[in-house]
């Protein structure tokens, strides 16, 4: 098998990435018939910020907890329950679209609890991996993910773009996109009960005992590799990872498109997405300096598209924002991963999570605002300039945990550890 698709030959992860490639396609369906419902319903951009910020509250307030819940529970049954929730959070939103009576504030209050799904999902499905796959191909495993994530996050656009159009882009079309998502969770869900329990890798759940959360946050601060990533991907994250409402923003106010090609758009995004995730998953070990680079040309990416002059140039770099936004991420969390010891990963995921994602209810109101009251360029150059800061900050706390400059280059040679027993002597010690 090519080094590529190694991980595939796990039973378990085969029937895993066949769920999700179907599921993260309806994902991307509803994505963009939520954010064309709220336009359609009279909202604008700061509308557009809000639903996504109170989509992805509840991941900055409860992912530290549910990454506690996941090191506890079996993540295989935790993942089903949550998959089921948001099925029916996908659903509810679907009906009352599809029958007119929707309205902003409904869309506002669903988001809010789609959200709430999210946030126990994303630490427990990202450290189920490792259960899975084992260290030797946790890399690959990872890469393959993104991989599937993003051809999904072609296919996902793409046709809930054409659905909208072909259904007369109104509030009832976005309605019968967002169905189809609530359906696709089923695939997920029964790819889960398939799999053979005898070859998952599952450590033992931690049990119930007081300061699990506190103990997270302590490893993690204790890791300068962790605390370098945390730090980049928040700003990162926070302020230039708004693709829907630049994208929406750009489509409708710039370049005076309409939901075919704001589809096409995130499909563009995808493409390069897809190619960073497929190169991803080829790489054995990852190393500090492809994170930095890769963050350093997301936020150069960034002020490039704020300049583009049509609607064919802004598609034709889009996958170049995506290439290097998956090769940022992707080296990010394997580095997280790979470096934490298997009883605290649940955590540690849920804390990277919690930095990533948890940060858009502060950036996205802020980067809608920008576009509806600057215009829809501005929102990238915001976006663009805070990443960049954001790579610099990153760097100047590392070598101030290392000890310096030297520390710093040291480790951008050195990949992180397969095994704990790899580890650095102070990453075994704060175990």
């Amino acid at each position: 098998m090519s080094p590529t698709f190694r991980a595939l030959r796990n039973h378990n992860y085969r029937l895993y990435v066949a769920g999700t490639l179907v599921s993260n396609t309806g994902t991307w369906m509803q994505r963009v018939a939520q954010d064309w419902l709220v336009l359609t319903l009279g909202g604008g951009g700061t509308a557009l910020g809000i639903t996504t910020g109170l989509q992805f509250l509840p991941v900055l307030l409860l992912s530290p907890y549910a990454g506690v819940i996941a090191d506890r529970f079996p993540k295989r049954r935790l993942l089903q329950l949550t998959q089921a929730a948001m099925g029916v959070a996908s659903l509810l939103l679907g009906l009352l679209a599809v029958s007119g009576a929707a309205q902003t504030w409904q869309v506002y209050v669903i988001a809010v609890v789609f959200g709430i799904g999210s946030a126990f999902d994303a630490p427990a499905r990202q450290s189920f991996v490792s259960e899975m796959v084992g260290p030797d191909d946790l890399t690959n495993a990872v890469g393959l993910n993104s991989a599937s994530f993003n051809l999904a996050r072609i296919l996902g656009p793409a046709i809930a773009g054409l659905m909208i159009h072909a259904l007369g882009d109104g509030t009832r079309a976005t309605g019968w996109v967002i169905l189809i998502n609530a359906v696709s969770y089923l695939a997920i869900i029964a790819q889960l009960q398939r799999m053979d329990l005898a070859q998952l890798h599952s450590p033992k759940p931690t049990g119930r005992r007081p300061g699990a959360l506190l103990e997270g946050v302590r490893y993690v601060r204790s890791q300068p590799r962790m605390v370098m990533i945390l730090v980049l991907v928040f700003f990162a994250g926070t302020f230039g990872m708004n693709f829907m409402i630049t994208s929406a923003l750009m489509a409708t106010q710039v370049f005076g498109k309409g939901a075919g090609e704001f589809g096409v758009l995130g499909s563009a995004l995808a493409v390069g997405s897809l190619t960073g995730a497929l190169m991803a998953a080829r790489r054995v070990r990852v190393r500090l300096r492809l994170l930095v680079i890769a963050g350093t040309g997301f936020g150069a990416a960034l002020l490039v598209a704020s300049a583009l002059p049509s609607f064919t140039a802004f598609a034709l770099f889009s996958p170049v924002i995506g290439f290097c936004t998956l090769t940022m991420l992707n080296s990010a969390n394997a580095t997280m991963q790979l470096s934490a010891a298997p009883e605290m990963r649940g955590r540690v995921m849920a804390l990277y999570m919690t930095i990533v994602m948890g940060g858009t209810p502060l950036g996205s109101p802020i980067i809608g605002f920008v576009g509806q009251h600057f215009g829809a360029r501005w929102t990238l150059v915001v976006g663009g300039l805070v990443t960049l800061f954001g790579v610099a900050l990153a760097i100047a706390v590392y070598a101030r945990m290392t000890g310096g400059w030297r520390g710093l280059l040291a480790a951008s040679r050195t990949p992180p550890a397969r095994r704990l027993d790899d580890l650095a002597p102070e990453v075994v010690q704060a175990t």
